[in-house]
């Protein structure tokens, strides 16, 4: 899979888990019917949220954005459906490439040598990135859900 179909991929996914959570949040408070949608789609949305996070981070090194063009990517994830637009900008700039650099350049450096080693057998690099999903929003749990 490509940079640009994975990260369009995650982007998506993380809008349409923001547009569930807030339905979960009007069944809550709006009808008061029930809190199990945002019990449910809250999960749903941290865990790909995790995902579009992990994704970004790697995108951003294999395409060798500037930290601002990242950060800017990774703030996308907050506001409800922003990485839809980003995702979009992203395209029509040129940030996203639709090969992965790393599979065929040397790396430089220890951030391109991970990533080269994920993106160089997308087998290996998929269950490197829902282990490193899972371990992460483990941790968040850990730390706490966020509270209302």
């Amino acid at each position: 899979m490509s940079p640009v179909r994975l990260f369009r991929r995650v982007a998506v996914a993380e809008a349409v888990t923001w547009a569930l959570l807030l339905f979960g949040m009007y069944l809550k408070y709006g009808s008061e019917t029930t809190e199990l949608g945002v019990r449910i789609f809250g999960m749903l949305h941290g865990v790909v949220f995790v995902a579009y996070v992990v994704t970004t981070v790697l995108v951003a090194i294999d395409q060798r954005w500037r930290p601002g063009r990242a950060l800017l990517a990774l703030a996308a994830a907050v506001p409800p459906f922003a990485t839809l637009p980003l995702e979009w900008w992203a395209l029509r700039r040129g940030w996203l490439a639709g090969s992965w650099r790393l599979r065929e350049d040397a790396p430089a450096g220890t951030l391109e040598r991970a990533a080269a080693w994920i993106v160089r057998r997308p087998a290996r690099g998929a269950a490197v990135g829902v282990v490193a999903v899972a371990v992460l929003t483990g941790a968040a749990l850990l730390v706490g859900p966020p509270t209302a």
